[in-house]
């Protein structure tokens, strides 16, 4: 067994590893003859280091300097009373979760339950036995250890957690910077993405194919994190720069059919996709449009604002990603000349309400049919109201709502 007398020789810091970390008592006694006898008691435990301080004023600098993982400590000292050095040692941030047994002369219940009341974690009277006093300084200092393991294995997640949260920062701004700016002409549209805390897989994207023929799609991988965003960003480059071989952009379902090729899920991480794409024609507006697992689009339209009606654009076809050789279908409808087209992800929708129950993709359909007939651009609208459902809480996963109206 090491010690130290004047708690200076040996002055040690709290190693990044706790793995093997000795057992450190710091004894605080007026009476050497007492620190005589527990360095006694100890010297055969090659794993027990022992610092011994006299003064009880010097206790807490003593402390700071040697770790200890355990404090003995007589109550009765000059100058100090034994019970205000507890509060002491338990007010300081660098003791305070320290394990303490106390030293006392004779059992007293009203002393040890105030000691108690401090703070103090065993109360012995000593001198005590050499087995007892080993196997409390063992059980105390293992508690004390374990509970630094906790705290840094702690501060490792946080550590870990701020920068999985940069990455996803990183990623979040990445993708909004692919996002399409808005469009004012024959075509004008606007958007709403507020990324969810842990980034969902969405993205959207529009162009025009040629003079005649505009495309929109709006993608949904599942999951979240940077992966998710990673497959939903390779998605939307391949969308915009119309690169799957031997495909027909102008035709949704055979671009659907080329994605669930190109992107099946065992060959990425296990990871699908749903997705609705459209193409408009501005000389017959006719919309073409194919979906696969995706919630379907909204359209109103009709002669006027007045004389419309609520149409669901939807295909009952597969997700992307599940089975290769998969034919998906496509269907059309006419654009009349008062028209809004909604395109969303569930993430506008899939949001626990006060009562715990989730809001429904019918209910988020009534509410996009009410909001869109009180103005031309009705999204600020919309997601105040999506916000206040949801509580202002931070979204569950990607909020991603487009409109879009073809002149």
């Amino acid at each position: 067994m090491n010690s130290s007398f004047s708690g200076k020789n040996q002055t040690s810091t709290l190693s990044t590893s706790l793995e093997g970390m000795p057992v450190k008592v710091l004894l605080v006694d007026d009476q050497r003859i007492v620190a005589e006898a527990i360095r006694r008691m100890l010297e055969d435990q090659p794993d027990v280091i022992l610092h011994y301080c006299s003064d009880p004023a010097q206790a807490l600098k003593v402390a700071a300097e040697t770790f200890p993982t355990v404090i003995l400590q007589d109550l009765v000292m000059p100058e100090i009373d034994g019970l205000m050095l507890v509060r002491y040692f338990r007010a300081n941030p660098q003791t305070k979760d320290i394990p303490m047994i106390v030293l006392s002369t004779k059992e007293e219940p009203k002393v040890k339950a105030e000691a108690f009341a401090l703070g103090a974690n065993d109360y012995i009277v000593k001198l005590p036995d050499k087995v007892e006093l080993l196997a409390r300084i063992r059980y105390h200092s293992a508690g004390y250890v374990r509970l630094l393991e906790r705290n840094q294995a702690y501060e490792k997640l946080e550590e870990n957690q701020k920068v999985l949260n940069a990455e996803l920062s990183e990623a979040a701004d990445y993708v909004k910077s692919l996002l399409p700016l808005p469009l004012k002409g024959v075509v004008s549209t606007s958007w709403r993405f507020i990324p969810s805390k842990k980034l969902g897989g969405d993205a959207f994207g529009y162009h025009w194919l040629d003079p005649d023929h505009f495309a929109i799609y709006l993608l949904d991988v599942c999951g979240h994190g940077v992966g998710a965003a990673l497959l939903s960003v390779s998605v939307i480059n391949v969308l915009r720069s119309q690169t799957l071989p031997d495909t027909d952009f102008h035709n949704p379902g055979e671009v659907l059919e080329a994605l669930n090729d190109s992107f099946q899920m065992e060959k990425h991480n296990s990871m699908f996709f749903t997705i609705w794409y459209g193409v408009f024609n501005k000389v017959t507006r006719q919309l073409v449009y194919s979906s696969g697992g995706h919630p379907p689009a909204i359209l109103i339209a009709g002669p006027s604002e007045k004389v419309s009606q609520l149409l669901k654009l939807g295909t009952p076809n597969l997700v992307i990603g599940a089975m290769p050789g998969t034919k998906f279908e496509q269907q059309s409808c006419q654009v009349d000349v008062f028209n809004k087209l909604f395109l969303f992800s569930d993430g506008v929708y899939e949001i626990a309400k006060t009562d715990g129950i989730f809001f429904q993709y019918q209910e988020f359909v009534d509410l996009l049919e009410n909001s869109s007939r009180s103005s031309l651009d009705d999204l600020d609208r919309i997601l105040r109201q999506v916000l206040a459902i949801n509580m202002g809480k931070p979204f569950a996963d990607d909020f991603s709502l487009i409109q879009a109206t073809f002149q």
